[in-house]
């Protein structure tokens, strides 16, 4: 264990600071692709996904490379999955909006045009005629939500709006409110952003991008909740709580769980695993989601502090896997659940075993690099959760 704190633990620092300052290479790709120089919906996004394999291969290239101890390996691949998620987060979601962008700017381009454009005098020759078209609901204006929720719920097309307004601009007819959604278009590029700074594509400044990867959370907004000055009393209990969990956990990993994996084959090792994988698990959980989310929230002003909620109260296993780890929990669904039913046009019971199958291959990828065996024997337990989610009915039904 001695050896173990001191291998390579300045190498392990420096390895990690700079992991950290290359997602900024993410933030590079969205000024070319606010420039215009790259089209985020056709090579942008390509572009994103070589670079987060890049990355996610350099990373678990060098623990095998310099054979580091177990604690520096899991901790270097796990902070690199952080980033790695954080830094896909950055970039699809600004990603979306300039693509919004984008198609408001060709918006107020051709309403643009309009001003120089006079009234016909002949008849309308479209089809309803304008006269036959009703107005009645342009006397209460919708709100930004409405617009939004009405083009959610169209089928997807590229861009409609623009070739109607093409068609109105060559014949001469007004437009209605139903083809203008400059408001509902300058709404979203502002999501929860309570200043024009922080709204896209104002927000794309490199302090900006490096706010978001120290704040202790998944998903990218361009504004989050602050909290009062920094309670140091707090900040270091939650400190102190983290080192000697992290102690605790080198103990019982060393002394009953490392030697059971190296010296025994599956399924024989499990019994003697339970106990230990299952205090292991308590650990983890309480190390990160408790001590270290809440010190890095603290520091960092950051007052979102939902981490987890009352797990230990489920009554279903979906409701478990919510709750346990509410900030993996909200990536996954925003950018694997939500975004496989919106762009690979798939039904949402596909989406959820894509989501399970993704978490549980990346759980596996940690157990490889930790013990340098691939066995399996955690992606088929993991997968096994969703037939068990589907046949148990929650306590009380």
């Amino acid at each position: 264990m001695r050896d173990m704190f001191r291998k390579d633990v300045l190498v392990l620092l420096v390895a990690d600071a700079v992991m950290c300052a290359m997602t900024g290479i993410g933030w590079v790709l969205q000024r070319v692709v606010r420039r215009g120089w790259v089209d985020w919906d056709r090579t942008g996004w390509v572009l994103q996904n070589i670079w987060q394999t890049v990355f996610i291969a350099a990373v678990v290239g060098l623990t095998m490379l310099r054979d580091w101890p177990w604690t520096h390996t899991v901790s270097l691949v796990m902070h690199g999955l952080t980033m790695l998620m954080k830094t896909h987060s950055y970039a699809f979601y600004n990603g979306y909006l300039s693509s919004d962008y984008k198609k408001r700017s060709q918006l107020l381009a051709k309403l643009k045009e309009l001003e120089h454009n006079s009234p016909v005098q002949s008849p309308s020759s479209t089809a309803p005629p304008v006269s036959a078209i009703s107005t009645s609901h342009l006397a209460a204006h919708p709100s930004a939500h409405e617009y939004k929720e009405r083009r959610r719920s169209m089928p997807y097309v590229k861009v409609p709006n623009i070739d109607k307004i093409a068609t109105a601009i060559s014949s001469g007819e007004p437009l209605d409110e139903d083809q203008v959604e400059v408001d509902a278009l300058t709404d979203e590029l502002k999501g929860k952003s309570t200043t024009v700074a922080r709204a896209y594509p104002n927000n794309l400044t490199l302090a900006n991008h490096y706010e978001f990867i120290v704040l202790p959370t998944l998903v990218y907004e361009l504004e989050y909740p602050g909290s009062e000055p920094i309670n140091f009393s707090y900040a270091a209990e939650k400190a102190a709580a983290c080192f000697g969990v992290i102690f605790v956990m080198i103990l019982i990993s060393q002394t009953y769980i490392y030697p059971v994996v190296m010296e025994m084959d599956f399924p024989w090792m499990l019994l003697d695993l339970i106990f230990p994988f299952m205090l292991e698990y308590l650990l983890a959980w309480y190390l990160i989601w408790e001590t270290i989310l809440n010190f890095a929230a603290e520091m960092t002003y950051f007052a979102d502090r939902n981490f987890y909620d009352a797990w230990w109260n489920s009554v279903s296993w979906d409701q478990f896997a919510r709750d346990w780890n509410r900030p993996v929990h909200n990536f996954m669904f925003r950018h694997v659940y939500h975004s496989s039913i919106l762009a690979m046009r798939v039904h949402k019971h596909t989406a959820t075993l894509l989501t399970f199958l993704l978490s549980a291959c990346v759980h596996e990828l940690v157990m490889w690099c930790i013990f340098k065996k691939l066995r399996g024997y955690l992606l088929f337990l993991q997968m096994c959760q969703l037939p068990v989610s589907c046949f148990v009915q929650p306590v009380g039904d």
